[in-house]
């Protein structure tokens, strides 16, 4: 199963996604739960890295592991971490909505001092 484990800000942003495991709903190489949550979080890291007023470190790392810290360091880059980061948890929660016996999303929100 894949266990996915996000953290948003006081604010509600992005700050930290890590996904751990193997699906086993197909055949490695073509596993359709597994294609679709690296595909997810590979195209979030892609469009938020390099973009100015944002901080973002992680990727791929050992087989069935994939990490993403994100840090906005300006008001421009807070609205589209915000952007970036509901597409990502909404997409996340739709692939374990419709496989809910091969993924599972939990999101944690830290509190506001």
């Amino acid at each position: 199963m894949i266990t996915i484990k996000a953290v948003l800000d006081g604010a509600g942003l992005l700050k930290t996604c890590e996904i751990r495991g193997h699906a086993g709903a197909g055949k490695r190489g073509s596993d359709i739960v597994c294609s679709a949550v690296s595909v997810l979080a590979k195209t979030a890291l892609m469009t938020l890295s390099g973009r100015e007023g944002i901080s973002v470190r992680g990727g791929p790392g050992e087989r069935g592991s994939f990490s993403l810290e994100t840090e906005a360091l300006t008001g421009g880059g807070r609205e589209f971490l915000a952007a970036t980061g509901a597409f990502l948890l909404n997409g996340l929660e739709s692939v374990a909505g419709e496989y809910p016996q091969n993924c599972g999303v939990t999101i944690l929100m830290e509190r506001r001092d």
